[in-house]
C-alpha cells in the first residue's frame, strides 16, 4: 500500500501539478471512511499519513477510565501508563488504534472516495490555470467523443468541444492534433469545464490577431465580423493610418497571411472588406465584386434596398442567399437585394412622353406639342432643324411657326450653353 500510495502521490504531482500537501490532505478525508469502518466508533478518529514514508496511522483520544465500559471511548489507567507513566484518570490521550492489515482494507475502501477527491482538487486547479485564458487559443489532442462532443486532452488537462462549438464541415479523429479558442470555464455539475470553440467568430478574429502584426499592434482595428463556420467569413477592417492599406496588410504578400487562416479553417472562403462610415459604400465593399444599379436606404428602420442587373443577382445574393445574409450580419443593417425590371413602354406611352418633353420647352404650349409630335416632330432637335416654311404647311400652326421655332432654338442654346455662362445676364446688364 504504502509504494502504491507514494506512487499514486508523485504521479498526480509530476503529471497534474497538484501540491503534495493537497494530495495528501484529499487521501486523509478519503482514508477517514476507512478508519471507520475497520476501528469503530473510535473518539475522535483521525488518520495520519506521512508524505515521505507512505505510512497511515489511525488514532483515536480516549479518556483515562478505572473501569472501561466502551473501548471505543476509554482506556484503562494500566495500558495509559505504558504511554504516559503520570497519566491519571479523566485525562486525555491520543493513542494509535491502526488495526491489523488497515492499509489494504483502507486502499480497498477509500480507491473510489480518493479518485474523487483528487479530481476534486483538479478541476480547482483548472479553473484557477484557466479563468484568465479565457480569449486565447491552445492546441490539443482529440482523446474521445461524448456522443458528438468531443474531449480533447490539453496534457495536464481535459476540455470540452461541445457539439454546438464544432464547424458542421469538419471531422476528427482520436489523436488529431486541432486549435481551439477557448470560449469559457464553467462550473459545471462535477466541477469547471474548460469549453473549447472552433466555431465562434471570435476564433477567426484571434487567428488574425496572431497572423497580421498590425492588428496585434492596433494600426489594424477589426471593426466587424460575420462568420457562418465551415463555409464563408466576412471581416471588416479599419485603419487611420493613410500609408496603411488594411486589406492588404490582412491579406499578406502573395496572399500567405489569409491562407494560413484559411488552411487553418479547413479552406472555409475568408472575405476582407474595408470598413466605412457611409452605409453605401460598406455594403458596396462588402458586396463586390457584384455591381449594384441602385440604393434605396431607410435610415429609421436600418433597411436598405438594392437593385442590381439580371446578370449580377445570383452573384450578389450569393449561394443560398449566404452573401446578402451575412453582408447583414456585417453591416447591423437589413439588406434586401432585387432585380431591376426594365419597363418596355408601348406607343401611346412613348408619345405622351415626347409631347410632354415639347410642352416643356417655354414658348410651346402642350396643344402646339401635341400638333409637332403627330407630324412627325418628336424631340427638340427635330423642332430646331425644321424649316419655317414646313411648320406654316401646318394648318394648327401656320402664322405660330416663327415663334415655335425662335422658342426652340434658345431653348437648344441654353442647354447647349457651358456651366457658369452668364452671357445673356451680361447682354441684359
Amino acid at each position: 500500500m504504502n509504494a502504491d500510495f507514494l506512487a499514486v502521490l508523485e504521479f498526480w504531482e509530476r503529471e497534474k501539478g497538484i501540491n503534495r500537501d493537497v494530495l495528501v490532505s484529499a487521501v486523509q478525508e478519503a482514508l477517514l471512511s476507512a478508519a471507520k469502518k475497520a476501528v469503530g466508533p473510535a473518539r475522535e478518529l483521525r488518520v495520519a499519513i506521512d508524505s515521505k514514508s507512505g505510512d497511515i496511522r489511525a488514532y483515536a483520544k480516549l479518556i483515562v477510565s478505572e473501569r472501561v465500559i466502551s473501548k471505543h471511548d476509554q482506556l484503562s489507567q494500566f495500558d495509559a501508563r505504558r504511554l504516559k507513566p503520570e497519566a491519571q484518570i479523566g485525562e486525555e490521550l491520543e493513542v494509535e488504534v491502526t488495526p491489523v492489515g488497515f492499509g489494504r482494507i483502507a486502499a480497498q475502501y477509500a480507491k473510489q472516495a480518493l479518485m474523487m477527491q483528487l479530481r476534486k482538487a483538479e478541476k480547482a486547479l483548472i479553473f484557477t490555470e484557466f479563468k484568465d485564458r479565457v480569449g486565447e487559443i491552445i492546441s490539443g489532442t482529440v482523446r474521445r467523443f461524448e456522443r458528438s462532443d468531443v474531449v480533447v486532452d490539453l496534457g495536464k488537462y481535459e476540455a470540452l468541444l461541445p457539439n454546438r462549438e464544432r464547424v458542421p464541415t469538419e471531422e476528427y479523429q482520436v489523436g488529431e492534433r486541432v486549435r481551439c479558442y477557448v470560449k469559457a470555464v464553467e462550473q459545471g455539475v462535477h466541477g469547471p469545464e474548460i469549453i473549447l470553440s472552433r466555431a465562434d467568430p471570435r476564433f477567426v478574429i484571434k487567428l488574425f490577431q496572431l497572423e497580421v502584426s498590425e492588428i496585434n499592434d492596433n494600426t489594424i482595428e477589426i471593426k466587424a465580423i460575420a462568420r457562418e463556420p465551415g463555409f464563408r467569413t466576412k471581416l471588416a477592417v479599419y485603419t487611420r493610418d493613410e500609408k496603411v492599406d488594411p486589406v492588404g496588410a490582412c491579406v499578406g504578400l502573395r496572399g500567405q497571411r489569409v491562407k494560413n487562416i484559411v488552411r487553418e479553417l479547413n479552406n472555409e472562403k475568408v472575405d476582407i472588406i474595408r470598413w466605412d462610415s457611409n452605409i453605401r459604400t460598406f455594403i458596396t465593399n462588402a458586396l463586390a465584386p457584384a455591381k449594384l444599379k441602385s440604393f434605396e436606404v431607410d435610415e429609421a428602420s436600418k433597411r436598405v434596398t438594392i437593385l442590381v442587373s439580371m446578370d449580377q443577382l445570383s452573384l450578389a445574393i450569393g449561394k443560398r442567399g449566404q452573401n446578402a445574409r451575412l453582408t447583414s450580419k456585417l453591416t447591423g443593417w437589413q439588406v434586401d437585394i432585387h432585380e431591376e425590371r426594365l419597363v418596355v413602354k408601348g406607343f401611346d406611352d412613348k408619345v405622351k412622353d415626347a409631347v410632354d418633353a415639347l410642352a416643356r420647352v417655354p414658348g410651346i404650349s402642350q396643344q402646339l406639342a401635341d400638333i409637332l409630335v403627330h407630324h412627325g416632330l418628336t424631340k427638340l432637335e427635330d423642332v430646331v432643324e425644321a424649316e419655317e416654311s414646313d411648320l406654316s404647311a401646318i394648318p394648327e400652326i401656320g402664322d405660330q411657326a416663327v415663334a415655335i421655332l425662335e422658342a426652340a432654338r434658345a431653348e437648344a442654346a441654353r442647354r447647349t450653353r457651358p456651366i457658369g455662362d452668364n452671357s445673356d445676364l451680361g447682354q441684359a446688364l
